[in-house]
C-alpha cells in the first residue's frame, strides 16, 4: 500500500530555497528507491520577500494552512534589510509555539570526509544530541520597552520557566538519552547566577530523573560546558539546555564538528498534536545566496530527522548512508574544503541512493 505524506516546504530566504530544492529533490528519489511512499510537496512563498509586498511574514491564518500536514519542511529565515526580530518572530517562532513544537532537537557528529577543527578529534569522537527547550525560557517573547529615545528608557526582556515547561523537555531529554547506547545526559545550568528559574531548572531535572534510574546524568555550568565540548568532546552524549543556552551551544556543536552547514534540526511536538517542521541550523547565508555553493548537507540530515518521525526509519537510514558516503569520497561544497556545487553534491547523494544495493 502507497504511504503519502503531505509535506509544507517553506523555503523562505537566502540560501533557503536552494537547499529546500535540494532536499526535495532527495525526497523524490528516496520515493522513487522505494517505490511504496510519496512525498506531497506544496510550497509556501512566505518569509522576508512576502513581509516586502505584505507587511507580515507569513498570512494571518498561516498556522491553519499548515495544521493539515504532515510535516514542514523549513529553509533558513533572515534579511539583510529586514530587522531580525521581525523575521525571527513573524515566521518561526510563530510556527514553533503556535504548534507547541516544544523539543528541538539537534544532532552533531563528525561526518566521513569532514575536518572537525579540533585537534585529534575525528568520526566517532563527537556523537552529541542537543535537546533545546523550544517554547519559553529566554525567547518567551514576555518584556518590553518604556520611554522610548528617552535618557530614562527601559528594555526587558523576562525568562519564563514553568513546572510543565521545565518537565516535559527534561521527561524528553531523559527519554532519548535512555534510547541511546550510552544512557548518559548532561543538564546545562546557570543556576548559580540565575537563582530563581534555573534553580527550578535543576530541581525538576532531580526529580524527573528518577524515573529513569538506568539513565547516568550530570550537570554543567553553561560556560563551562563550552570548555568540555572543546577540550573533552568524548564525554558528551545527549544533552538538554535552555531554549538560549542549547541555541548557541548547538551552533558551536556545528562548527566543532566542521561546519554549520552539515547541522540539522527537528522542532518536534512529542504528542504529535500538530505538524512538526524540520529545518537547517546554518540560517540565510546571504554572502553566499545564488551562488550555488550552499552546503545542503545539513537540509540531508534534517530530511532524515523528518523520516523518522514519520515512521520512514529505512529511507532515513538510506538517506545518510548516501551522505556519508559522498562525503568521505571528497564531493563536498568549500565551507567543509571542497569545490562541488550544491547540484554536484545533489546529484551524487541522489545517485549514491539510486546505485545502493541494500
Amino acid at each position: 500500500m502507497m504511504r503519502t505524506y503531505k509535506i509544507a516546504a517553506i523555503p523562505a530566504d537566502g540560501i533557503g530555497p536552494e537547499v529546500i530544492d535540494a532536499g526535495t529533490e532527495v525526497l523524490s528519489v528516496l520515493a522513487q528507491r522505494a517505490g511504496d511512499v510519496r512525498f506531497d510537496v506544496t510550497t509556501f512563498d512566505w518569509g522576508s520577500d512576502y513581509y516586502k509586498k505584505t507587511g507580515v511574514m507569513m498570512p494571518e491564518d498561516g498556522l491553519e494552512q499548515l495544521k493539515p500536514f504532515d510535516a514542514i519542511y523549513f529553509g533558513a529565515v533572515g534579511a539583510p534589510d529586514v530587522p531580525d526580530h521581525i523575521t525571527l518572530w513573524g515566521l518561526r517562532l510563530p510556527i514553533c509555539q503556535g504548534f507547541d513544537q516544544y523539543a528541538n532537537v539537534r544532532p552533531t557528529k563528525i561526518i566521513p570526509g569532514v575536518t572537525s577543527p579540533l585537534r585529534g578529534v575525528g568520526v566517532g569522537d563527537l556523537d552529541w544530541v542537543i535537546v533545546r527547550e523550544n517554547s519559553e525560557g529566554e525567547y518567551s517573547g514576555h518584556g518590553g520597552r518604556a520611554h522610548r529615545g528617552m535618557p530614562e528608557e527601559v528594555g526587558t526582556e523576562v525568562s519564563i520557566f514553568t513546572r510543565v515547561g521545565v518537565t516535559r523537555i527534561m521527561r524528553y531529554a531523559f527519554q532519548l538519552a535512555q534510547s541511546r547506547p550510552r544512557k548518559f545526559l548532561t543538564v546545562v545550568t546557570k543556576s548559580n547566577a540565575q537563582r530563581f528559574g534555573m534553580v527550578m531548572w535543576d530541581e525538576i531535572a532531580a526529580e524527573v530523573a528518577q524515573e529513569f534510574p538506568d539513565v547516568t546524568w550530570d550537570k554543567m555550568l553553561v560556560d563551562a560546558m563550552t570548555v568540555r565540548m572543546v577540550k573533552n568532546p568524548q564525554s558528551l552524549d545527549t544533552i538538554v539546555a535552555t531554549n538560549l543556552h542549547a541555541d548557541i551551544l548547538s551552533d558551536l556543536a556545528g562548527a566543532l564538528a566542521g561546519s554549520l552547514g552539515v547541522a540539522p534540526t527537528a522542532n518536534i511536538d512529542p504528542e504529535r498534536r500538530f505538524p512538526s517542521m524540520f529545518e537547517p541550523i546554518h540560517g540565510s547565508a546571504f554572502d553566499i545566496t545564488g551562488k550555488g555553493i550552499a552546503n545542503p548537507v545539513a537540509t540531508f540530515w534534517t530530511a532524515s530527522q523528518m523520516l523518522d518521525h514519520l515512521g520512514e526509519s529505512e529511507a532515513s537510514a538510506r538517506l545518510m548512508r548516501a551522505v556519508e558516503k559522498v562525503c568521505a569520497e571528497g564531493i563536498l561544497t568549500p565551507d567543509v574544503g571542497g569545490t562541488a556545487t550544491t547540484k554536484e553534491v545533489t546529484e551524487a547523494v541522489c545517485e549514491a541512493i539510486r546505485g545502493e544495493n541494500i
